[in-house]
């Protein structure tokens, strides 16, 4: 009977959610918002702006007036959005957290009348509340390969147009044109940006906020300077994808030596969780005690947290920037 009362409150929670869930997400798709909010940006680096672009930009939080003048308060609201727009998604910052309250709240509430600890329980909580935003940042991660991965053809690209003659607008026209996403897609807004517009300075500026990438912000600085002294931008691009280039047989180089310290650090991390289900299958009265006494709870709590922070110390230490 408690199983079942549970369940059908679970259901009816996760009903009003996904109510809100759909409301959110039933607005007009957010093209023409972010467009007017890189209108905005470049507005409000001149040193003037106006209240409606403001309030065009803040529809983008949310669709459901009461949850977009809650997250129109939040300071992280912002950068969330941001977030969820370098992973190439399209969804709302209310959206994401009506979907990360559904998948914590529902873990949290059933796994106690299954299993009874609430250790367990509030572990169970957080990771349900942490796969969206893993989801998200996994996407933004391989958006981000992808980009870097085309990216110095978009530059050879450039400097052939400028070198045939075409004006530098119309070579990124061209690669928005020619080349797969996301490259194409992020030239694309470039070009729309100051097509509306917005000043050329504007726009580059809103491309290296928007891909925060160091390659990225070499080419923006270069045409920056470029527009600022002159000088032959056709070589200034090829120079450009050179250096591109060069650096990406370096961190290949890196990674290829850097193999086996990955493999090992992968290795330890699995290594605790996995001896301690293989333990609870072959033995289970052996771990039991870490589940059941308190203080095994409080050891079991430590050895969790330790392992996370272990984790990423092992993980920053194998990954080399470059």
């Amino acid at each position: 009977m408690e199983i079942a009362l549970a369940l059908l409150t679970f259901a009816i929670v996760a009903l009003v959610l996904l109510l809100g869930f759909g409301l959110a997400g039933g607005g007009r798709k957010n093209v023409i918002p972010r467009r007017l909010e890189a209108i905005e940006r470049g507005v409000s680096r001149s040193g003037s702006g106006g209240p409606q672009l403001k309030l065009l930009r803040d529809e983008v939080m949310s669709s459901v007036p009461r949850l977009n003048r809650l997250l129109l308060r939040a300071s992280w609201a912002a950068r969330l959005r941001k977030f969820t727009a370098q992973a190439g998604l399209d969804i709302l910052p209310g959206r994401l957290i009506l979907l990360t309250a559904i998948l914590g709240l529902g873990p949290y509430v059933l796994l106690p009348y299954f299993y009874p600890n609430p250790i367990l329980a509030i572990i169970a909580g957080v990771v349900g509340a942490s796969l969206p935003f893993i989801f998200v940042a996994y996407k933004r991660a391989a958006r981000m390969r992808a980009f870097e991965k085309n990216f110095p053809e978009a530059v050879d690209l450039l400097g052939r147009a400028v070198r045939a003659g075409h004006a530098f607008t119309t070579g990124m026209e061209m690669v928005a044109t020619e080349l797969p996403e996301p490259v194409a897609g992020e030239f694309k807004l470039v070009f729309d940006e100051q097509s509306f517009g917005l000043p050329l300075r504007d726009a580059l500026t809103n491309f290296a906020e928007r891909m925060p990438i160091v390659d990225v912000r070499f080419f923006v600085t270069a045409l920056l300077i470029h527009k600022e002294t002159g000088g032959n931008l056709a070589a200034i691009l090829d120079d450009l994808a050179a250096v591109i280039r060069d650096r990406f047989r370096l961190l290949r180089d890196v990674r290829t030596r850097t193999a086996q310290g990955r493999l090992t650090a992968g290795i330890l991390i699995a290594l605790p969780p996995t001896f301690i289900l293989l333990m609870r299958t072959i033995n289970p009265d052996y771990v039991t005690p870490l589940f059941t006494d308190v203080i095994g709870r409080y050891m079991l709590a430590g050895a969790i947290l330790m392992q996370i922070v272990g984790s990423i110390v092992l993980w920053r230490i194998v990954n080399i920037k470059v």
